[in-house]
């Protein structure tokens, strides 16, 4: 840059910047930046500075503000220069103003004219300084001021004024919808933009559109599929190519909207299967932004309706992910299989090495993120490792914000998978312990509730059971220091509830506890209310009992020092205790029955034990309720009456004739507002104020339903979105979606991994003999389970749904439903959704295999043996994704051509393909030989099977056969 200022610049603005990055601490540099400020204040009010001088000033300015400092001081004169007539001075000032100011400044009113003026002028490169400032400083008021002269320029010669008059049009979008919801078809129209720049441009308006409203846009699928097999194909200029990678940002964007318009919909996402199946095969993975790419091809198939060799080549991609050295590539890949599980739960056991690896990486991020895995496959078969495992992270971090969202997927797992309810209990100690107040208040709710409902399975043995380890479980804990608040309520419930009940523990043992607790938390008054609580109650159960209670010294004094406390909740909880003390065995008991905290408690909403008492009263001359819904019409009648007898009894005039007329008053029930408000279906939570202007209706005089169902439509589309439509009828259609959609996605999962068995294990850099047994039986835990586990599943079962809603399932229900996939994927193989042609019908029958009633013997899935050759066949040989991109004619050229479904010729071509090569791709031998009934043993597949243990390398004699069941599995 010299001594003589490089770009323009002179030697003094020069050693500013010098001087700046050479200061050797904060005071310095702000001291210098001071100084600078000073001398700009002084140079810049200067009269007739040249052009040239100003322009650097204003620079100077940025570079001010820029370092965190004030200069608002200049503003005005960067205004100024966005009116110049030299381009360069122009473009400099809009520039300094985009940076200085923000949309709702008050020197805004005075660039909109400018703006306005450049919008219209002949030299594209002010438009597009112009266009810029538009997008950074127009805001709702003023986007009709700018919005005309914006539109008009969507068909400038130049492109590079149409792609920022998009990306200013884009930005009115997110500003204000309702401003440009009538131009949206300009979208649509700009996206067979001859300029590949164009195009990729209004894909992002396009995924905003689309994110809102899907349906909508349906009709462009073919044309995105179109574009991107353009793109994928290299037909765009070599300008746009990033690391040898042809335009990956517009196919990324591609793929994000495709992955919408394809979810849940067969239809749509057929026609995308081809062309996302050539970008895995064609896509560079040696760089970032081709593994990109590819992780966004992943994204896309766990979204649209499943396809198996999608499936499978996602699979083989996320295979590569972890088994990079990168840190960044395994973690893309634990996040790209939690993706893929939700299509293809069976996925993560291929992986399963990798992901404990991850587990045990010391990278702190990519352990967080497996554990994110590991809470979306979790089951009831490995929920207590993946639960201890949560736990011991949970006490080795100090993040409480990740702390507590461990704990709080601990609770949901272990309420939703608990095998039974004593790990239960002994998890959520675990989770009290440790995580402190972080948990949820209401998790303490639930554990009570549990503790007091039981198994809810009428074994009353196993449910006292159960309340005696817990409060042997808790007197163990009650003595260690610096307990969380939550636990030590628990605690002292349990304690009061339960302390003496199987008689173990004497009560001034019980009473001692509690005593020390309430003395060792004195600051906490929450606890100490309940201790004193659980005192109470023992002390009631023993005088129930018939045995005298002998008060300990420290539970006296406390009963003294509560009572004089300055809190009025412990004083009334100290004069119960005193009071129960002084009662009777035959009072006590009504008062305070044992065992009484599962009782249900019966509310008379209607006090109807209150009638009598009404209707003396009304006898007397009281005046009838009137209820609250009722009485806003006459909102305060009484009041005017009495003011009115009041003032007449002083001036002698009287004002009847301004009270409310009595038909004013509505005569009908309370119910009525209920049923009013069920007239309009609102949600609450999106529209809380509909609730507050029914209620004041009934001072209207209009109280016909109707009309409130027209006002409350009214309020609806005034201020409700502009798409919006009833609740009910979105609510009926997505539920119709999920419910279509949820069985078909699942079935062709599990055909597709029931069908295929994966030879590829994890790491085949080293054999399975160097990977240690303990690493082995931790991936059977988390990925199969053991046979003692699912039986004590299904037989203890989780507590009744009285202490949770969540639902456990049922190990052999699963079991047989699995079976019953098997044999149909054997009987019947999943179509071929890639095949364009006629549809061939065949007929298989199925081969009996040793290693069947082996697996079955083992307790483990059945999986069908005839897929490994059959697969390889199917990728090696016939591939019709790989057919059809051969017969497709790719070359260069100079943009995208408009997009238009495939053509006639490339379908037949498909057809006749198709035909050809179905019988290869289902089964790898010809359709003749399939029709073949096969008896006996199956010799090439038991071969097969013995390779596969012997490429594992481990025997059912030498390790654990469950492990060993597991791993296959």
């Amino acid at each position: 840059m010299g001594s003589q200022g490089g770009f323009g610049q002179s030697k003094e603005f020069l050693d500013l910047v010098k001087s700046i990055g050479e200061a050797r601490s904060k005071a310095e540099e702000d001291r210098i930046v001071l100084n600078e400020i000073e001398t700009l204040k002084r140079r810049i009010s200067e009269p007739d500075i040249p052009k040239r001088k100003m322009k650097e000033y204003i620079i100077r300015l940025v570079y001010v503000e820029m370092l965190g400092h004030d200069a608002s001081f200049g503003y005005i004169h960067a205004v100024k220069m966005t009116h110049d007539d030299n381009l360069v001075l122009k473009r400099t000032g809009y520039l300094a103003v985009t940076l200085f100011l923000n949309e709702d400044h008050d020197l805004i009113i005075l660039i909109v004219n400018t703006i306005q003026k450049d919008l219209k002028s002949d030299n594209y490169l002010i438009v597009c300084a112009a266009l810029n400032a538009v997008c950074k400083l127009i805001n709702e008021e003023t986007i009709p001021a700018v919005l005309p002269q914006v539109v008009e320029l969507l068909g400038h010669s130049k492109e590079a004024v149409r792609r920022k008059a998009i990306m200013a049009l884009h930005r009115f979008y997110q500003k204000s919808p309702s401003s440009v919801q009538h131009l949206v078809s300009n979208f649509r129209k700009r996206l067979c933009d001859n300029d590949p720049g164009v195009m990729g441009a209004t894909l992002c308006p396009l995924f905003d559109l689309i994110t809102v409203d899907v349906n909508s846009y349906k009709d462009l699928v073919i044309s995105f599929v179109s574009i991107l097999k353009q793109v994928a194909e290299r037909r765009l200029p070599k300008s746009y190519d990033y690391h040898q990678m042809p335009a990956p940002f517009i196919q990324i964007r591609l793929l994000k909207i495709l992955a919408l318009l394809g979810s849940g919909d067969k239809q749509a996402s057929e026609n995308m299967y081809t062309v996302v199946g050539d970008i895995f095969r064609k896509c560079d993975s040696s760089s970032n932004i081709g593994n990109a790419v590819l992780y966004e091809c992943i994204c896309c198939v766990s979204s649209i309706y499943a396809n198996p060799k999608l499936i499978e080549s996602a699979a083989d991609i996320i295979a590569r992910f972890l088994k990079s050295d990168s840190h960044n590539l395994k973690y893309m890949g634990i996040d790209a299989l939690g993706r893929l599980i939700k299509t293809s739960p069976e996925i993560a056991e291929q992986h399963q090495l990798a992901v404990i690896d991850c587990l045990e990486d010391p990278d702190d991020t990519l352990k967080r993120k497996t554990f994110e895995l590991l809470y979306k496959m979790t089951k009831s078969s490995n929920v207590e490792v993946i639960v201890d495992r949560m736990i011991d992270y949970m006490i080795s971090i100090n993040d409480n914000h990740y702390k507590t969202e461990i704990a709080s997927r601990c609770v949901e797992l272990a309420e939703q998978f608990a095998p039974s309810n004593h790990w239960f209990i002994q998890t959520m100690n675990k989770v009290f312990e440790h995580a402190g107040d972080l948990v949820n208040i209401k998790v303490a709710h639930n554990l009570m509730r549990l503790i007091a409902e039981g198994f809810g399975e009428d074994d009353d043995n196993a449910d006292s059971q159960l309340r005696s380890s817990a409060v042997e479980s808790y007197l163990r804990i009650i003595g260690e220091p610096k307990l969380p608040s939550v636990f030590l309520q628990v605690i002292c419930w349990v304690l009061g509830e339960y302390g003496t009940a199987d008689g173990k523990f004497s009560a001034s043992y019980i009473t001692g506890k509690l005593c020390d607790v309430a003395e060792a938390y004195s600051n906490d008054e929450t606890v100490k209310a309940y201790a004193i609580t659980a005192l109470m109650k023992i002390s009631a159960f023993e005088i129930a009992a018939g045995r005298k209670v002998d008060m300990l010294p420290e539970c006296q004094s406390l009963i003294e020092e509560l009572s004089a406390s300055h809190s009025t909740d412990l004083q009334q909880r100290a004069y119960e205790l005193e009071a129960v003390i002084g009662l009777d065995a035959y009072a006590v008991e009504i008062i305070m029955p044992a065992d009484a905290s599962c009782e249900d408690i019966e509310i008379d909403k209607n006090l109807s034990f209150l009638n009598g008492y009404v209707e003396q009263a009304l006898e007397k001359g009281a005046q009838p309720y009137i209820p609250e819904n009722e009485r806003s019409g006459m909102l305060s009648v009484s009041n005017f009456r009495s003011q009115d007898q009041h003032e007449a009894s002083i001036h002698g005039l009287r004002f009847e004739a301004y009270e409310l007329p009595k038909p004013s008053v509505p005569s009908r029930p309370p119910v009525s507002l209920a049923s009013a408000t069920e007239l309009a279906p609102v949600p609450e939570p999106s529209y809380p104020r509909v609730t507050q202007n029914v209620a004041s209706v009934p001072a209207v005089s209009s109280t016909d339903p109707s009309d409130l169902r027209l006002r409350l439509d009214g309020v609806q589309k005034k201020w409700g979105r502009p798409t919006y439509t009833p609740s009910e009828t979105s609510t009926s259609t997505s539920t119709s979606e999920k419910t279509v959609n949820g069985v078909t996605k699942v079935d062709a999962a599990r055909d597709t991994i029931y069908s295929k068995v994966r030879d590829t294990t994890y790491d085949s850099r080293k054999p399975d003999a160097e990977i240690p047994l303990e690493k082995q039986k931790l991936a059977a835990s988390l990925f199969g389970g053991s046979s003692k586990t699912e039986r004590r599943a299904s037989t203890t079962g989780h507590r009744a749904g009285k202490a949770s809603s969540h639902v456990i399932e049922k190990p052999q229900a699963s079991k047989a439903s699995d079976k019953t996939v098997a044999e149909k994927t054997i009987v019947q193989p999943p179509p071929d959704l890639l095949d364009l042609g006629e549809p061939a019908v065949l007929s298989r029958s199925p081969s009996i295999d040793p290693f069947k009633q082996l697996e079955g013997l083992l307790d483990s899935p059945q999986v069908p043996s005839n897929s490994n050759h059959g697969a390889a066949g199917a990728n090696k040989d016939s591939d019709i994704i790989g057919l059809h991109a051969e017969t497709a004619g790719s070359g260069p050229s100079s943009g995208i051509v408009n997009p238009v479904p495939t053509n006639k010729n490339d379908l037949d071509l498909l057809s006749g393909l198709s035909n050809s090569t179905t019988d290869n791709a289902l089964g790898g031998t010809p359709t003749a030989h399939s029709t073949q009934v096969s008896k006996g043993p199956n010799t090439k597949d038991s071969l097969e099977k013995d390779a596969l243990v012997r490429q594992m390398g481990v025997t059912p004699t030498s390790q654990n056969p469950n492990l060993f069941k597991d791993l296959l599995g």
